[in-house]
C-alpha cells in the first residue's frame, strides 16, 4: 500500500520533513516514489514553512494511497493558513 507521509532530514535540532509517497513497508526515511512537498517547522518569519504540490497529492490520493495522521493535520492546517 502506498501512504503519504513524512520522511525525516535535516540536522541535529533542526528538523527538516519532505512530504513523500512511498511503499508503506519502506523505512521512514528510506525509498520513496515520489516526493509532494516539504514541512519545514523551524521556519523563519520570511520562509515558507510548508509547500504541498496539491496536483500530485491529489493525483496520489484518487489511485488509492492513504494519509498519515500527520500530513492530515499539516493539510488541514495549511489549507487554514491559505483562507
Amino acid at each position: 500500500m502506498v501512504v503519504i507521509r513524512l520522511a525525516r532530514g535535516g540536522a541535529k535540532k533542526r528538523p527538516f520533513f519532505n512530504i513523500v509517497a512511498a511503499d508503506k513497508r519502506n523505512r521512514r526515511d528510506g525509498r520513496f516514489i515520489e516526493r509532494v512537498g516539504y514541512y519545514n517547522p523551524v521556519a523563519t518569519e520570511n520562509e515558507k514553512g510548508i509547500v504541498i504540490n496539491a496536483e500530485r497529492l491529489e493525483h496520489w490520493v484518487k489511485n488509492g494511497a492513504q494519509v498519515s495522521e500527520t500530513v492530515a493535520r499539516l493539510l488541514k492546517q495549511s489549507a487554514k493558513a491559505a483562507a
